[in-house]
């Protein structure tokens, strides 16, 4: 397995839930952290716990899904970090509700986030790995973009599109020695799928947590440069 420690990792969503649980994560290999969110409280007590890890570590504030908010915070991140190795796109939102029911403005912004969040970031973020010709993308997606259910148009249209362009951009830049990766885990009980009901906060022996999707991600960042996890997902154990 690869050395990461003294690489730089940019995680967007990275002061709760999975974004946390990967930093930190990261953070224990040695790896300096960046991470962004819309709510600077919390960033800073976050970037306080990967920097008590004895890493560095920075935060920039900005919407996913506002791409001049994006172009401000990669430009702060880059000109405190220097460079980026790792970019993770974990931010995201869900809602769910029937085609019919659902407001126009809920699906539109489901969009906006979802996808055009990894959209902007990475379009900000790729021009470093090319020019280093080395790099690791990893994209957050769903087992809701493998799989359409009922009520779940929105959410699963967004991950479904995450899917796909992954995968195109992973085919377009491994000449460039960068590796995309494409994620779809199942329930996870993060900070998200707590508010949203469908995971409760006592159900750690029955739902994944944050901490098991971190190594597998940790793992996939420590393969032989040679080799690439193009995309995985994992479940519970529990039906």
């Amino acid at each position: 397995m690869e050395n990461i420690k003294g690489q730089k990792a940019l995680i967007t969503g990275g002061s709760r839930g999975l974004g946390k649980a990967t930093a930190l994560a990261l953070a224990k290999e040695g790896v300096d952290i960046a991470i962004t969110g819309r709510n600077k409280e919390t960033l800073e007590k976050t970037v306080a716990q990967i920097k008590a890890l004895g890493v560095n570590a920075t935060y920039a504030v900005f919407d996913v899904g506002n791409h001049q908010e994006v172009k401000k915070g990669i430009k702060e991140i880059i000109a405190s970090f220097g460079s980026v190795d790792i970019l993770i796109n974990n931010a995201g939102i869900a809602g769910f509700g029937s085609f019919n029911d659902m407001e126009v403005d809920e699906w539109t912004k489901m969009m906006q986030t979802n996808v055009f969040g990894v959209y902007y970031v990475t379009k900000e973020v790729l021009p470093y790995l090319l020019e280093k010709n080395s790099g690791d993308i990893i994209n957050i997606s769903s087992t809701a973009g493998l799989n359409g259910n009922a009520n779940t148009s929105a959410y699963s249209a967004s991950k479904f599109a995450v899917i796909g362009m992954s995968e195109s951009l992973m085919k377009e830049v491994r000449k460039n020695n960068i590796r995309v990766c494409t994620l779809t885990p199942s329930t996870i009980a993060s900070d998200m799928t707590i508010e949203l009901g469908i995971a409760t906060k006592d159900s750690e022996d029955s739902v994944l947590q944050p901490e098991d999707f971190a190594e597998l991600i940790v793992a996939g960042l420590k393969l032989p440069r040679r080799a690439m996890l193009k995309n995985a997902s994992l479940w519970s154990t529990n039906p």
